[in-house]
């Protein structure tokens, strides 16, 4: 780490917890993050300030007004522009000194398992369960830990799936893969533009928990926000022996 480094992440070094290993380990760090919308758009910048040295960054859509509501990595002059790329130069603004990736494309299949292989943690900011359950099997099959987010209207949730823990649930654990489940979108059903900030922020403070090991990360627990209360629930997340993800996968990562 260099003087400019040393200064630059200097707040998070002072802390006993992560000091100069803990922010060494950030620096080596590469996140994947899919979604750069709501919840992808507090968890990236958080990711970049605190110096996470490589970011990729996926998403397939393009910046539109009714998104300025809430996802504060874009602005006005970026509208139809890739979320992807508008998100990349927003975080080259907030720190020039990491590596950044944008990806404008739909990720399945062998492609995210490549990206999920080569990443040291996943987080999932989409909005719909056929992607976070492919992610979550492609983190579950490479023992990638994820941290998963969700918000719509007022209500949030936010857990960590980390299978390199034996004993830990997967995301399938919890939303079994074959169980119906209504799909609402924010495009309908509308949301709180500070909620998906809570949301998202939470994410980052798990990830840079795991990436410097430290803290209590939120593996076996579900996250809940009511924002219009502001309470938060926490729920115990049991593994299922006869998940169909990581039922299959025993024992710990090598």
């Amino acid at each position: 780490m260099d003087d400019h480094q040393l200064l630059r992440y200097s707040r998070h070094i002072l802390l006993d917890e992560i000091g100069i290993e803990g922010q060494r380990r950030i620096l080596a760090a590469h996140a994947l993050i899919v979604g750069a919308g709501g919840l992808g758009s507090p968890a990236a910048m958080y990711l970049a300030s605190a110096g996470v040295g490589r970011i990729t960054l996926v998403d397939n859509d393009t910046v539109d007004l009714t998104n300025l509501q809430r996802q504060i990595l874009h602005t006005t002059s970026r509208v139809g522009l890739s979320k992807a790329e508008s998100g990349k130069a927003t975080l080259a603004e907030i720190n020039p000194g990491i590596e950044l990736v944008a990806l404008t494309e739909r990720l399945a299949d062998q492609r995210l398992d490549e990206l999920v292989k080569s990443a040291d943690i996943v987080l999932d900011c989409t909005d719909n369960f056929a992607t976070r359950h492919a992610i979550n099997r492609a983190c579950t099959t490479h023992r990638v830990p994820l941290v998963s987010g969700a918000a719509i209207r007022f209500d949030g949730q936010v857990s960590v799936f980390d299978t390199r823990n034996a004993d830990a649930p997967c995301y399938a654990c919890l939303f079994a893969p074959d169980q119906q489940f209504e799909e609402v979108q924010c495009s309908t059903m509308g949301v709180f533009a500070p909620l998906v900030g809570i949301i998202g922020s939470t994410q980052a403070a798990e990830a840079l928990k795991l990436i410097a090991g430290c803290g209590e990360p939120l593996s076996g627990r579900l996250l809940l926000l009511d924002a219009l209360a502001m309470e938060w629930t926490s729920i115990q997340i049991a593994r299922n022996p006869e998940c169909p993800v990581c039922g299959s996968v025993s024992g710990a990562a090598p």
